[in-house]
């Protein structure tokens, strides 16, 4: 058993790190499904129309919001 105070490249590695690490090694499906939220969150299609309206419609916001 590795010593609490495990390094990695010369520095302390946690043991919450140290958890995730494994758990990805032995799950490597937990990483794909990480990628396919990430891409349902922030890989939306660009609708241009949408987009135009968005920055046309836009406010602008005071250099010193508490004016």
């Amino acid at each position: 058993m590795p010593h609490a105070l495990t390094c990695r490249r010369g520095g302390y590695v946690s043991e919450f790190t140290r958890f995730i690490d494994g758990y990805l090694r032995d799950h490597p499906q937990a990483q794909a499904s990480q990628r396919l939220g990430w891409r349902i969150y922030w890989e939306r299609p660009l609708n241009v129309e949408q987009w135009r309206r968005a920055e046309r419609d836009k406010v602008p916001e005071p250099p010193y919001h508490y004016d």
